[in-house]
């Protein structure tokens, strides 16, 4: 119930209630001219209180983040994506310390992610600022607060340190050959490095391959798992559940694999120990086969080989609707955002494919017909 006072010639408000615990709460505001006035703002408050929308806990914002994530995200998520959580938990308690969640305003959030994204690459402003914004969606449903203060925020991040991720035709050749050279089954590391080329699969992926995934016959690949080298080598489900696909390879991948039978092992890039090759060793098998082929990429690592297969199916025509079945994403969407860079090269490539073409049917002499650079073969 509210109860209205006059004090200084002015009206204030006063609106007490008793939480879940059965503590007082209460809201007041004062200044206005008349009771009219006062009494109109005290019904309001009462209304917001009945229908939920007045936090009758006000907890701490980091405390807040914390528990929704324990409660609604923490076993529903992968180990890899929860750390992400996790992190971003951080985040927050080192920017608002023990600010109630009711207190954060747009523009403290607003400062938050430019700080943020000073420093960090676009798809990880992108997912923290999604991850936040859920649980503040959450909290607004469940009447912790009134309003969505990470609403219309702009974001930025940084494009320093950002490097070409893939190989050219060329390049891709010289390390094919390169590991393919004294190659033997004890290397295993080469043959996953080869794989991820040819495939575009993600090295989890290519960890939990078992002899029942590969199709001699039919020369494919069935990708139905993970291996989770992060946290122990269990076998998990795939990333999404479009990332359940069979994939075509070509006769020279089906031969190689082959060859690691000789390691007697029930999955294929188990190594005569039984073993499989983790993050490390492939990272540091493919650094050293990058060096004696003369090839230099900053921060080129296995996941980089997915943007190369991708980069090389683009070089030769493959759709993208392909391209997204192939690669396991659920439309085509993700790929064109996850792969735009390579996709502006390939469109740029084509333009001065359709100019040249155009020239041609108009008639035009070759000293003026554009030269066309191809988006791979070219790169330096």
């Amino acid at each position: 119930m509210a109860s209205i006072t006059k004090r200084n010639g002015k009206w204030q408000v006063r609106v007490a209630w008793r939480d879940t615990q059965g503590n007082w709460k209460s809201r007041n505001k004062g200044g206005f001219p008349t009771k009219t006035a006062a009494r109109k703002w005290g019904i309001e408050q009462e209304q917001l209180l009945a229908s939920g929308q007045i936090n009758t806990s006000n907890p701490e914002w980091p405390a807040y983040f914390l528990e929704w994530f324990n409660t609604f995200k923490k076993d529903k998520i992968s180990k890899s994506t929860a750390r992400l959580y996790l992190k971003t938990s951080e985040r927050i308690s080192d920017y608002w310390g023990h600010a109630k969640i009711s207190t954060v305003n747009r523009r403290q959030y607003q400062d938050f992610m430019n700080q943020f994204g000073k420093t960090h690459a676009k798809e990880t402003v992108q997912k923290t600022n999604s991850i936040i914004r859920a649980c503040v969606k959450d909290a607004i449903l469940d009447g912790v607060i009134a309003k969505d203060f990470t609403q219309r925020v702009e974001l930025i991040w940084s494009s320093d340190g950002i490097k070409v991720k893939y190989l050219n035709v060329q390049q891709i050749k010289q390390l094919v050959n390169s590991l393919k050279d004294g190659i033997t089954p004890r290397m295993v590391s080469r043959y996953m490095i080869i794989t991820a080329i040819l495939t575009g699969m993600r090295l989890g992926e290519i960890m939990a391959l078992n002899w029942d995934d590969l199709n001699v016959n039919f020369k494919t690949i069935r990708i139905n798992k993970s291996y989770d080298y992060v946290n122990g080598g269990e076998i998990k489900a795939p990333k999404t559940e479009s990332s359940n696909r069979t994939i075509r390879i070509n006769q020279g991948l089906v031969d190689l694999l082959l060859e690691l039978k000789a390691n007697n092992q029930d999955m294929i890039f188990k190594t005569k120990v039984g073993t499989i090759p983790g993050s490390p060793a492939v990272n540091k098998t493919l650094k050293k086969h990058l060096a004696s082929c003369g090839i230099e990429r900053n921060n080129f690592h296995f996941h980089s080989l997915r943007h190369s297969h991708v980069a090389l199916l683009l070089d030769k025509g493959v759709d993208l609707f392909a391209i997204s079945q192939r690669l396991g994403h659920s439309n085509m969407t993700i790929t064109a955002k996850k792969y735009a860079y390579l996709i502006d090269e390939h469109r740029a490539r084509s333009n001065d494919q359709i100019a040249q073409v155009l020239d041609e049917i108009s008639g035009k002499n070759n000293e003026n017909k554009v030269i066309v650079a191809p988006l791979l073969h070219e790169q330096k």
